[in-house]
């Protein structure tokens, strides 16, 4: 139970009905899970607004409800009603205060960027527990909580979900969180009601724009430049060209790190590592601290990463032997995670899945200069068709062979998509198989790999489904690859 008074404290607000002196027993931010007691926020959304269903949730036992606008409510209610300039953000200040203020029990990283904050967001986990710190991660694969591991709707999920999630790690033990900060979290003010510990950016390109997201690219870094405003620390890459905006009106204190010179934190010395069907990078550490590592996955992004942990790490008086030592088998599930079928050839997943992210994971791959790069991938059904066409070109320029396979075909003919990765192909000189199922496509790609090769299964990474007709069903790749294997065998 909470008094809805303490719940408001801090935030601008008129009470215009009833007492703010009422008590109540949860935050509702959905109608339909209303429960008695409780305080329902009406939220305007980009598909429906919750006002509309105010009286609804008032006859479901509703006490209080949170209101942008004047709402209609039977005769005979009794709720208290609150009006608030946004119900987003009320909503992030009024579930720290229900949940008890957890970010304030703990050290809070949040990691915003268009690449790299889900692989970040592992290491920099690695690393701490490396040094005994107990690390809650919020991403956009999995919530984990100690031992448990919860499945991720969004990169960030909804204010009253993320200080769920920071009372349930506090409750567990945990010191330290570290998590994705989208820009859409970031805009619905999903990040409110705590300050971060350390804010880190990673990069910034043209994505996420369009109906129901960035109306265009200043509002997207408008977006990500919110974040520091909002924590003690921050720290950036230098190299990309949008630090200085990203950072223009930044409350915090700042650091940066990049392979430019005048990073306070640099890469030197880049190697490209390769051996025993295995890829990764080395480099020299230098300014802010200074030793060498050598870490477990390919390309200069991984570098970055890299770089961005160490830079994270280093506030948290990590000895360089546990920094070496995690960077040196971090991997990340979905994110250019080799798997090792043969000393022979390198095969690798991997979650591109738009041109973008495909063209910039085959031109790294390039410069280890393998015998050929084969790249297998298919397009998801029920998406813009464009994206097939542009990933068929990609591929059909950058790949020495494309395997074209089903990804989620979702609703649509598996054959029909992946005839227009064909056409997308078909511009270049690229030379390719299609083969629809997914698990023979991959069977084959092992089956004719050859020494010096670089295979990548891309587009379905750490997904463990394929949606077909509306149902979801279980196909993780890594299974997948182990069942050839033993077929194989036998």
């Amino acid at each position: 139970m909470a008094v809805l008074k303490e719940l408001l404290a801090g935030i601008e607000y008129e009470c215009i009905r009833g007492t703010e002196d009422t008590e109540v027993t949860d935050l509702i931010y959905d109608s339909r899970k209303v429960v008695p007691g409780s305080v329902f926020i009406c939220i305007p959304g980009a598909i429906t607004d919750g006002h509309v269903y105010a009286a609804e949730a008032v006859r479901a036992g509703a006490k209080a409800l949170v209101v942008e606008r004047e709402t209609e409510l039977p005769p005979e209610a009794e709720a208290t009603v609150v009006r608030v300039e946004d119900a987003r953000y009320a909503m992030a200040f009024m579930s720290a205060a229900f949940f008890g203020h957890p970010a304030e029990e703990m050290k809070i990283i949040g990691i915003t960027g268009t690449k790299g904050k889900t692989t970040t967001t592992y290491l920099v986990k690695s690393i701490l527990e490396q040094t005994g710190r107990k690390v809650g991660l919020i991403g956009t694969i999995e919530i984990i909580i100690g031992e448990e591991h919860i499945h991720a709707d969004h990169t960030t999920p909804e204010s009253y979900l993320i200080q769920k999630y920071f009372r349930q790690m506090a409750d567990a033990g945990c010191d330290t969180v570290v998590m994705e900060v989208s820009s859409q979290g970031l805009m619905l003010h999903r990040t409110q009601g705590f300050i971060f510990d350390f804010g880190i950016f990673t990069n910034l390109e043209p994505d996420h724009i369009g109906q129901g997201e960035h109306k265009d690219f200043d509002d997207y870094l408008h977006c990500k430049s919110l974040l520091f405003r909002q924590c003690r620390v921050g720290i950036v890459n230098h190299d990309d060209e949008h630090w200085e905006a990203v950072t223009q009106g930044h409350t915090c204190t700042l650091e940066t790190y990049g392979i430019d010179s005048r990073a306070d934190l640099r890469a030197e010395n880049i190697s490209f590592l390769r051996e025993a069907g295995n890829l990764g990078m080395g480099f020299d550490v230098k300014g802010l601290v200074e030793f060498s590592v050598r870490i477990a996955a390919p390309g200069k992004f991984s570098v970055y990463n890299a770089l961005t942990a160490i830079a994270i790490c280093r506030h948290f008086h990590v000895e360089e032997a546990a920094v070496r030592q995690a960077l040196s088998k971090a991997k990340v599930k979905g994110r250019i995670e080799l798997v090792k079928v043969s000393d022979e050839f390198t095969l690798m997943i991997d979650y591109a899945h738009n041109a973008m992210a495909l063209k910039s994971l085959l031109t790294t791959l390039r410069a280890y200069e393998p015998h050929r790069l084969v790249c297998l991938f298919g397009c998801g059904g029920n998406r813009a068709k464009s994206r097939r066409y542009e990933m068929g070109e990609v591929s059909g320029t950058l790949a020495d062979l494309t395997i074209i396979t089903s990804d989620n075909p979702r609703r649509e003919e598996p054959q029909a998509i992946i005839d227009d990765i064909k056409e997308g192909i078909g511009r270049t000189e690229g030379k390719y198989v299609e083969i629809c199922d997914r698990k023979e496509a991959i069977a084959y790609a092992i089956a004719h790999g050859e020494p010096g090769d670089i295979i990548v299964l891309a587009g379905k990474g750490h997904e463990d489904y394929q949606e077909i007709n509306g149902v979801k069903y279980p196909m993780d790749e890594r299974v997948l690859i182990r069942e050839i294997l033993e077929s194989k065998a036998d």
